[in-house]
Formats: structure tokens, C-alpha cells, sequence
């Protein structure tokens, strides 16, 4: 059992941190919202079926409700604006910054009403970590950078951060199906409606000719509709009934370095000192609050990671 777990993680851990890339080829030649939309829209959708064939209830007329506050929150606000960061952002700070969406958790559960304050090792985390984040995105003068990043994509990824924390902490209390995968599929089809929506709204496809769509961009696609939002999803849904909470949880440590190595491997993305810097600031601070918070119970736990693991690129 121990082999398959560790098998099980290392697949989570390669297939979510690639995920960046994915989406970095997939917009190559595919408008950023509409492509989401189509990934999220096809999986959901096999999701749906499966489980329905599988013998669970379809969503109720409320549970359709919540699937589409959730999925607009997480797949449109989160994911669509990742993929359209990825425009002008490398994949691998893209990844890095989305990483940080544990401080924004802890900044959204205070905001809510009757939430839960942080503590003030808690708020030390969170300082430590936004100074790494401001080592990744500042001015090239103080961060020491040779390039600058472009603004929009920065805040349009903090934008994001923050929309997937908000819509995580309103999944606590909706209602919803029973059935993760039933859920999780419920929600990337309401989600690929409101990245149709934006897609038609920004007039991204005024412009785009579906003959010029290359061949990386259309293997992008299909790899994240089937490996990263499929076989990552089963994977992870596999370790919650088999793992340790803990354990599984690495993965969010762990992505961001997989995709900062793939971006600059395969997307010939730059690899400064600052990155390697901000890195380690960044996962050390949601190591340290993440360390700092009250534990849960398992199964607790588990409902929680699974009602928020659709927000994952």
C-alpha cells in the first residue's frame, strides 16, 4: 500500500505542477477564457456522467445553485484569470504566486462573518509570505530581477488568489451533493459557462481563427481536460480514502517548485536567484501557517480538501 500511496503523490505531484505548462501551450493559439471553458466544460461533464451511471442523484435545483457560485468563484475567477495572467506571466511565477492562495484562505476565513481570526503567528506568516511575493513581482530595481513583470498579469493572479480563497471558504457551508466527483463535476459545468460568458464579454474570439489553432496548443488542451483535471483529480481523491491528510496535503508545497523546473525545461522560462528566494519564502511561510492552524478531524479534513481541489490549475 505504501508504494501505490507514494506512486499516487508523485503523480499528483508531476501532473497539478504541469498543469501551468498545459495551460501556457494550450493559450498559445486558443483564446485563455474560451479554452477554459471548453476544459472544464468536457470534464465536467464525463464527471457528471460517470457518476450518474455510477448511481448517484443529480444535483438538486439548490445544489445547482451553489455548483454555479463555487464554479464561478474558482474556475472563472481563479483558473480564468491564471490562463489569462499566463499571457504575459512565465508559468512557473504564475504557479508560485497562485501558491500563496493558504494566506489568502486565512485573510477570506477573518473577512467572513462569524469567521475565525487568525492568530498572530498566523499574521507573522502571512507578512513573511507577502514580502516573498513582493520579492517575485516588485520593481526589477529592488527585487534585482533583469525583467520586469507585467502588472495586469500580477494582479489579475493576486485577483485570482483571492477569488479562489473566497469561493473555498463558501463551499464550507453550501449545499451540495454528497459525492466529491459529482461536485467537483457540477462545478466545472457551471464554471464553463461563466468562462463562455467572459469569453464573449472580452471579445476574445472576435479575432481568433480556429484554423491557426497549432498543434502544441490542441495537445495542451487535451492533456489538461484528461490528465491534469481527470486522472489528478482521481489520484487525489484515491490518497484522501488512503493517505494521511498531512501527507496529501504536501502537494500544494510541491506543485509550485514542479512548475517552476517545468517552466523552465520545456517553456524556456528564466530561472533567476529571486525566484529560488521567493520560493522558499512563499512555501515556508503556508508551511509555517499551515503548521500554526487547528487541526481537523479527518474526515473534516478531507471534505474540506476535496471541496476546494477543483480550484487547482
Amino acid at each position: 500500500m505504501k508504494s501505490k500511496i507514494w506512486l499516487a503523490l508523485l503523480a499528483l505531484y508531476i501532473v497539478w505542477g504541469s498543469t501551468y505548462l498545459g495551460i501556457k501551450f494550450a493559450i498559445e493559439t486558443i483564446p485563455p477564457f474560451f479554452h477554459a471553458s471548453i476544459r472544464f466544460f468536457v470534464s465536467g461533464l464525463i464527471l457528471v456522467f460517470w457518476q450518474r451511471a455510477a448511481g448517484n442523484d443529480l444535483p438538486t435545483r439548490s445544489q445547482w445553485k451553489s455548483a454555479a457560485v463555487i464554479g464561478t468563484f474558482l474556475l472563472l475567477g481563479g483558473n480564468g484569470l491564471v490562463a489569462w495572467a499566463e499571457q504575459f506571466i512565465p508559468s512557473g511565477i504564475a504557479a508560485l504566486i497562485i501558491g500563496s492562495v493558504p494566506m489568502f484562505l486565512v485573510i477570506a476565513e477573518s473577512l467572513r462573518p462569524n469567521g475565525v481570526k487568525p492568530s498572530w503567528q498566523a499574521i507573522v506568516g502571512l507578512l513573511i509570505g507577502f514580502v516573498g511575493i513582493f520579492i517575485l513581482v516588485g520593481p526589477a530595481e529592488i527585487s534585482g530581477s533583469d525583467s520586469e513583470l507585467n502588472p495586469f498579469g500580477v494582479a489579475a493572479l493576486l485577483g485570482a488568489c483571492f477569488l479562489w480563497a473566497a469561493g473555498s471558504i463558501y463551499s464550507k457551508t453550501a449545499d451540495l451533493p454528497k459525492s466529491s466527483f459529482m461536485t467537483t463535476g457540477a462545478e466545472m459545468l457551471m464554471g464553463s459557462i461563466s468562462l463562455l460568458i467572459a469569453s464573449l464579454l472580452t471579445g476574445e474570439l472576435n479575432h481568433w481563427d480556429p484554423s491557426g489553432v497549432s498543434a502544441r496548443s490542441i495537445y495542451g488542451l487535451l492533456y489538461l481536460i484528461t490528465i491534469g483535471s481527470i486522472i489528478g483529480f482521481g489520484s487525489y481523491i484515491w490518497l484522501l480514502q488512503n493517505a494521511p491528510i498531512s501527507l496529501v496535503a504536501t502537494y500544494a508545497y510541491v506543485n509550485p517548485i514542479v512548475a517552476v523546473l517545468l517552466g523552465s525545461w520545456f517553456g524556456n522560462e528564466p530561472l533567476e536567484s529571486r525566484i529560488w528566494l521567493a520560493t522558499a519564502i512563499i512555501i515556508g511561510s503556508v508551511m509555517f501557517i499551515n503548521s500554526r492552524s487547528k487541526p481537523l478531524p479527518k474526515k473534516e479534513a478531507q471534505e474540506s480538501l476535496s471541496q476546494s481541489v477543483v480550484s487547482d490549475p
